[in-house]
Order: C-alpha cells, then sequence, then structure tokens
C-alpha cells in the first residue's frame, strides 16, 4: 500500500496543480514538502498571512495580509515549484479567492507548479472540492520515531519500548518529552517511559475526542460470562509477531449487546489488561461538531490517534446512543457520513486496532453495522444465572471483605436476588456497608438481603424491553456471552 510521501509525491509529478494537506504538524510536513521539491528539482515558496511569501529574498514579503495577493505569485514564477499556503483554508469562502483558485487549477496543469494549501481540518466549499485534491498527513510512524531517537545509545530493547510508548505523538511533543528528560538526568532512558505515556495522555486529552482511560480490572473480576471470557482468553496473542507469521489477521473487535449493568464496560476495560494494551474511550457524541466538515473532520482524526497509538483496545461506550434513528435526523446528512465513515474503517482496517462497542439497545442499530465483517463477534450479555450471581457476589465481597469472605452466607444471597444484574448486585453490597456503618458493625449476609430486598430491579421496571432483548438473543442474532445465561425472565 502507498504510504503518504510516496503519494504525495506521485501527485506532484503528475502535476496535480491544487492540493489541500490536512496535518497538525506543520513544521513536519513542510520540511518533508522542501525534501520532495529538492527530489523533484523545483523551487518552494512558504507563505503565511502574517509574513507573507518568506525564504526567498527576491519575493520577500510578498502577499504579507493578502491572500488574494498570495495567488499571484505562481503568475510571477517561470519555472517549476512548489507554492505552500499556511492556514489558507480560512479564505475559501471568499469568492474571489475561490475564482482564483480555479483559475489557476486550469492554468497548472501545463506546468511543473503545484499550489499546497496547510489545514489542520477539512474545510472546503462546495465549489471547491472538484478542484482540490485532499490528503492527510499520518502521524509519524514507528520507523520515524525510531529514527528521531537515533541519537541516543540505547539496547533495543529499551528503544523498542520508548518507541511504543512514543506512537500516537507529533514528533514536537516527542522531541519536548526527550527535551525534559535530558534536563532531568541528561539521557533518555526505559525510566522515561511514564514520560511519553503522560504526554500521550494530555494529547488525547487536548482532541476532546478520545480518552486515555485507566485500565486496571482483571478478566477474574468479571463474575459469570464463560464464552465470552473463553472467547477473550484463546485471543490473547492474536497481537503478537508469532501470530502474524502464522498468518492470523489483527482481530477486528467485538460488539456486546445487551441488558444495562451486565458487565459490557467492566469487560472493555478487562480486556486492555488482560491483553496489557492502551484503552481509549470513544464517547460517540464528541464526534459532532457545529461547523461544516467539523464532524468527518474529528471522525478521521480519531480514526487516525487511534491508529497510531495501535496495537490498543477502542472502547466505544453505548454506541446505540450514537448512531440510533439516522434518518430521522435533521443534521443534512452530517450522521451519516460519519457513520459511514465508521463503518468502512470498521470492515477494512488492517491496523492493530481492538474496537469493543456496547450497545444496551441493539435493536436500534442500523442492520449494516451487525453485518458480519465489522466486527469478529457479536455477543449477547444477559442477566445473570443464579451460579453466575453466586460468582458475582464472591468477586464484590472478595473486594470488600477479603478477610471475612466466608462469614457470609454466598449460595442464599444469590438465591434471593433473582433477575438481578451485576451492578445491583454490587448496589445491595454498598448499602449494606452503610447499614452496617452507621450501627458501628459490619454488615452480613441479613443487611445484604435487606437491602436487596429494598432495590427494584431494572429487570422490574424495564420487563416488556428486556424481554424484547432476550427474544433477539434467543433467535440466533447473538453468541451467548454465558453457557447458563437464562434467556427468559
Amino acid at each position: 500500500m502507498m504510504d503518504f510521501w510516496q503519494e504525495l509525491n506521485l501527485l506532484l509529478r503528475a502535476r496535480y496543480p491544487l492540493m489541500y494537506l490536512v496535518t497538525i504538524e506543520e513544521e513536519r510536513t513542510e520540511a518533508g514538502l522542501a525534501k520532495l521539491a529538492q527530489n523533484l528539482g523545483r523551487g518552494i515558496f512558504f507563505w503565511d498571512f502574517v509574513e507573507g511569501y518568506q525564504g526567498n529574498p527576491t519575493d520577500a514579503g510578498f502577499g504579507r495580509r493578502n491572500p488574494l495577493q498570495a495567488l499571484e505569485l505562481p503568475d510571477k514564477v517561470n519555472h517549476g515549484a512548489i507554492f505552500v499556503l499556511r492556514d489558507f483554508d480560512r479564505f475559501l469562502e471568499d469568492v474571489a479567492i475561490a475564482r482564483k483558485l480555479k483559475n489557476l487549477s486550469r492554468r497548472l496543469k501545463s506546468t511543473a507548479q503545484n499550489v499546497v494549501l496547510l489545514a489542520t481540518a477539512i474545510r472546503i466549499p462546495e465549489e471547491l472540492r472538484d478542484v482540490l485534491s485532499v490528503l492527510e498527513a499520518p502521524l509519524p510512524s514507528p520507523q520515524e520515531l525510531t529514527q528521531e531517537l537515533q541519537q541516543f545509545p540505547l539496547p533495543a530493547a529499551d528503544r523498542e519500548a520508548l518507541v511504543r510508548a512514543a506512537q500516537g505523538l507529533t514528533l514536537e511533543r516527542l522531541r519536548r518529552v526527550v527535551g525534559r528528560a535530558i534536563a532531568a538526568h541528561q539521557n533518555l532512558g526505559i525510566e522515561d517511559v511514564p514520560l511519553l505515556l503522560s504526554e500521550k495522555q494530555q494529547s488525547i486529552r487536548q482532541t476532546q475526542i478520545l480518552e486515555f482511560y485507566p485500565a486496571s480490572t482483571n478478566i477474574q473480576d468479571i463474575g459469570g460470562l464463560d464464552n465470552l471470557k473463553e472467547w477473550l482468553l484463546r485471543r490473547g496473542g492474536a497481537f503478537s509477531d508469532r501470530a502474524r507469521q502464522y498468518g492470523i489477521p489483527h482481530p477486528k473487535g467485538l460488539l456486546l449487546a445487551g441488558i444495562q449493568g451486565t458487565g459490557k464496560s467492566l469487560t472493555a476495560k478487562a480486556i486492555a489488561h488482560h491483553w496489557q494494551l492502551p484503552l481509549l474511550r470513544l464517547d460517540v457524541g464528541r464526534l459532532f461538531g457545529g461547523l461544516v466538515g467539523e464532524s468527518e473532520s474529528r471522525t478521521r482524526q480519531m480514526i487516525q490517534l487511534a491508529e497510531a497509538i495501535a496495537p490498543c483496545v477502542l472502547w466505544i461506550d453505548e454506541i446505540d446512543k450514537g448512531f440510533a434513528g439516522l434518518e430521522g435526523r435533521g443534521d443534512g446528512g452530517t450522521a451519516n457520513r460519519v457513520f459511514g465513515t465508521f463503518l468502512t474503517w470498521l470492515a477494512e482496517k488492517e491496523s492493530a486496532v481492538f474496537v469493543v462497542a456496547t450497545a444496551n439497545n441493539v435493536r436500534s442499530l442500523p442492520p449494516e453495522l451487525l453485518r458480519k465483517g465489522r466486527f469478529d463477534e457479536l455477543f449477547f450479555v444477559g442477566l445473570p444465572s443464579q451460579a453466575e450471581r453466586e460468582e458475582i457476589f464472591t468477586v464484590h465481597l472478595q473486594r470488600y471483605r477479603p478477610s471475612t469472605l466466608r462469614a457470609y452466607d454466598l449460595p442464599r444471597l444469590a438465591y434471593e436476588t433473582p433477575n438481578f444484574s451485576g451492578a445491583e448486585i454490587e448496589q445491595a453490597i454498598i448499602e449494606a456497608m452503610h447499614l452496617g456503618f452507621s450501627q458501628s458493625r459490619d454488615f452480613t449476609t441479613e443487611d445484604v438481603l435487606e437491602a436487596a430486598s429494598q432495590i427494584v430491579p431494572l429487570a422490574q421496571t424495564a420487563q416488556q424491553e428486556i424481554r424484547a432483548l432476550q427474544e433477539w438473543a434467543a433467535s440466533g442474532k447473538a453468541r451467548l456471552a454465558s453457557r447458563q445465561n437464562p434467556l427468559m425472565l
């Protein structure tokens, strides 16, 4: 597959007149363009609104604070050249600029000149979409990050660990961390991995799209769900080099559908922890912005960032709330375009991004999302059976009262809480703890049962909806997460 720089080089040689280059790394991208211009034997001119053209004494300052005048320089230059215009997307709505770009598009086709507009997001008016060729600069590859760290004599294993920790960072952010490490202890070493991870978390946080989520939940912290846990354990080594040599492709991901409070989100955290992969959480609602083209740009940014950090787990919580009822939305088709981009990526991605999507109301999801090939498997997570409820009580009481676990009648607790979800079981235990604490004593089995008697489970308040979900799962549309999962209330 052709990488970004190869494709850009091809378009320059093929005399594509106008290019729209999306990048958050202006300096790195300009350095790459300068190298391509040198290889092609062409001059290169850089313009910005404040300084005008720079780097060429003859035209220094030309077009300062005048974007329309900046487009006149190609008419003055009579040799092969690349004109790089920074932040030029801000001026494309101007009718004179749009007309000038169209005129340039016609004239430059027969010359060895290219105009490259640099922008941080795709904001192209309708009338210019046919004349601008869009390219998106990726974040630095592992090879580029390795090259950046070549100046430090490091053991191969340490260098690999540092590069893995730096994936998803821009070169500028990486250099910042390197400078901090050198200022602290005059060198860069394996002990600086936490610095890189901290910088990565800050970078992800600033996107306001993805959230770097701490994954500390063990597979053993999940009660029941034997089929699901067995499936996950069998794929534990699927991201290794040995799996690639065997011919196994990267796993795509899972869709966990089912009743609220049954451990779907807990499973996403446990997968990342068990596989020792970073966990990124996506709130689908954050993809949608108010400006034209912003939502699509955010979706592409999310995909680019997740793939740069790969291998990782991308947790999409309550995906049904983000993509339900697409046809009825009055947003000019924005939601459909975002969904289409996301759907195409799910089906075609080859990167080591394992997507874990959770949904409470799977029946509201577009059928295209449930089609085979989007996810490796679709699991239904229902209400726990009596044996599973005993496991869940054991997990929670082991955490809250490890030294007195045997004092609790676990079989009785499981028997007396029919149709309780895992979240409701935990809430009953917490309520019992409050009861015992208020009386200056430890809580007992009776306290837990008393607390449980005051809880009206979701299975009772939303009986109709849950029954419909169970019937959907029973019809064979999903694999059951538990071997002994009761499908009917």
